[in-house]
């Protein structure tokens, strides 16, 4: 499934247009993709959830860590 600029605000995903290029840019938010040169930003599902889950992880991780050094 692909997401819409709209659906990624659903997901909270709240960036503006120009941070999410420069998120996509950096390499640090799933590139966009065009089904024609014209047409909207839309995101693969998969990937947008991939990164959801990856930076959750992340911060299980660092609160693990944390909680150790207590």
């Amino acid at each position: 499934m692909l997401l819409t600029y709209q659906d990624l605000k659903g997901r909270g995903i709240r960036y503006s247009m120009t941070h999410l290029r420069r998120l996509m840019k950096a390499g640090k938010f799933p590139a966009a993709i065009k089904l024609n040169p014209t047409g909207i930003n839309l995101w693969h599902e998969h990937e947008v959830d991939e990164l959801i889950a990856r930076r959750t992880a992340e911060r299980d991780q660092v609160g693990r860590v944390a909680k150790k050094g207590i």
